[in-house]
């Protein structure tokens, strides 16, 4: 795989693709993850090429979560007619992650894994965390059928060195004008992958299925990518990657017709839950065979990699959740009844020859717990080719990683939850790809622009991995995060530490707003110090008056108070 010195680099589109190697950043957060350590090269250096090796809480919490009050980040889109200034998700929302929950496995959310491992004299790395590509990808997967990832991709679409995707929805990917734009982005960038949508939320089919079900139930009725094949003809063409996104468990036409492949309520009938929406039950067969159907159609048209999203249960509140009956569990949990289906699919799709991946919380990478939506990291990575954990910073709770607003963190808080998958898939046998899915709208402040998407995609390289897809749910993208194909005349900007600073800069940045913390503390120490030294009461003719005494105490217990507050952070 070529390897391009940080991100400067000329010459042919191939090499303008730039996988990270291994010698990745070793950040080490203090004061509950905001300062850090890091030894991520500097823009135009080398790595020489070196490899190695609801209680809904905040992503530090310690509270046990459930998933009551997680939004939906594709609910919010429909509710705001797709716009929220671009946010959405194949994201079954983090927001989640975001809003708080926590989900997954070892170790609690936030938690800094125990580890040996530290960053080196020379700024690089030594030890487990920080990995490269193919330490996590490179193993031939544990469960049938499995590929090494050297073997991906199909002679029509072979699998690129490294992702770099855009998400395409039905109806940008149906209009030739929009098509034609998003190929010259991609011709112009180091974008070399489409992620489409086959069926979305809506329930609607994008194109002319031949799937029984689903002209039975009308998904056939809204028909927004025409022409299919012909659109695999022009990726083909362009060289461009091809993935389907396929939902699964948001899908009102079907329920509509088929009530009982719902989840139930204790009380009869479809069980809807307190934001008005219904949920197909993952554990029935019909509808995992549904959406295999689906996938195997359009596999065999082309698609040499289907990507399923809402592959989940519900997130809503206890008491909704406690008039829900999900028939067909046969005591499984539901964490279990994923991995299930998960599986399942992978293997009747073995025949085609197509990549089998999921799109989950991002708060999966790094929480102890499932928050009830049965994703767990440990659980369904090594049953998927890839995982795409939806790491938005503006999803994340005040508080996530000690960040109080992770909105205007997006380089630390992608970091930290890539880095944390990264981590975890090296103890699973087998594990599948880890590619994040970032953030390229704004919700919240600061708007998002150039400086916060590259600095997300410069974190998830700094983290120890290579591939990404942007999300925006209305497929308009900011050219001037992405990579040139003849590499950045001009060093990018990135929001790191809460700023914008060149991109070669986010190492002195990070160990300046380190070092300024430390040296706050160790001030507010030496206060407490002079405050414990003062006299509770003070007598004797030499003795300065009692009031002065405690008039000193007081300013001394204000500053104190104040260097505390400075020195812990945003």
């Amino acid at each position: 795989m070529h390897r391009l010195a940080h991100p400067l680099g000329s010459g042919s589109r191939p090499e303008t693709v730039r996988p990270r190697n291994g010698t990745a950043a070793a950040l080490l957060f203090l004061f509950a993850g905001l300062a850090c350590e890091a030894g991520p090269p500097a823009f135009g250096e080398s790595n020489n090429g070196e490899s190695e090796p609801s209680s809904r809480v905040a992503v530090d919490g310690e509270v046990e979560a459930d998933s009551s009050g997680v939004e939906d980040g594709s609910a919010a889109e429909e509710r705001s007619g797709g716009t929220v200034s671009g946010a959405g998700g194949p994201r079954e929302a983090d927001s989640e992650a975001a809003r708080g929950g926590s989900g997954g496995a070892n170790p609690s959310v936030g938690d800094e894994p125990s580890t040996s491992a530290g960053p080196s004299g020379d700024g690089s790395f030594n030890g487990s965390e920080a990995v490269a590509r193919s330490d996590v990808e490179g193993s031939s997967r544990s469960e049938e059928p499995g590929r090494r990832v050297e073997e991906w991709g199909t002679e029509r679409f072979p699998y690129p060195d490294a992702m770099r995707g855009l998400y395409l929805n039905a109806w940008a990917a149906g209009s030739s004008n929009r098509v034609d734009a998003l190929i010259d982005l991609a011709k112009r960038t180091e974008v070399n992958t489409f992620v489409i949508d086959i069926k979305d939320a809506s329930g609607y089919v994008s194109h002319r299925t031949e799937v029984s079900l689903a002209h039975e139930i009308g998904a056939t009725e809204e028909i927004r990518i025409r022409d299919l094949p012909g659109l695999l003809e022009r990726l083909e063409e362009e060289g461009i990657y091809p993935v389907a996104r396929i939902v699964i468990v948001k899908d009102p036409l079907l329920i509509e017709a088929r009530p009982d492949l719902a989840v139930q309520d204790t009380a009869g009938g479809v069980w809807v839950d307190s934001s008005e929406i219904i949920w197909l039950n993952p554990f029935d067969p019909t509808v995992w065979e549904y959406h295999v159907d689906l996938a195997r159609e359009v596999a065999e048209m082309g698609f040499p990699e289907i990507q399923w999203d809402y592959v989940r249960f519900p997130d809503a509140p206890r008491g909704d959740l406690a008039r829900a009956v999900f028939a067909g569990a046969d005591g499984r949990t539901k964490a279990e009844g994923i991995r299930a289906f998960l599986r399942h699919a992978r293997s009747e799709l073995a025949d085609v020859g197509v990549l089998s991946t999921a799109d989950v919380f991002g708060v999966t990478t790094s929480a102890s717990r499932d928050v009830g939506i049965g994703q767990v990291w440990e659980l369904f990575i090594d049953v998927v080719d890839a995982a795409l954990p939806m790491v938005y910073p503006s999803h994340y709770w005040r508080g996530s990683f000690g960040i109080e607003t992770p909105n205007a963190y997006p380089y630390e808080v992608v970091y930290r939850a890539v880095r944390d998958a990264v981590r975890r898939s090296n103890a699973v046998e087998g594990a599948g790809v880890t590619r994040p899915y970032l953030q390229d709208f704004s919700l919240g402040e600061p708007s998002y622009d150039a400086a916060e998407v590259r600095a997300q995609i410069e974190a998830t390289y700094d983290a120890g991995v290579d591939e990404w897809v942007l999300w925006n749910p209305g497929s308009r993208y900011t050219e001037g995060a992405l990579e040139p194909v003849g590499g950045f005349e001009k060093e990018p900007m990135v929001r790191v530490a809460g700023g914008i600073h060149p991109v070669s800069r986010r190492r002195t940045v990070i160990d300046s707003v380190r070092a300024a913390r430390e040296a706050e503390e160790a001030r507010a120490r030496a206060l407490r110090d002079s405050l414990e030294a003062l006299p509770d009461s003070v007598s004797g003719p030499r003795s300065e008056p009692a009031d002065t005494a405690g008039q000193a105490r007081e300013e001394v217990e204000s500053e104190v108070a104040a260097d505390t507050v400075r020195a812990s952070g945003p």
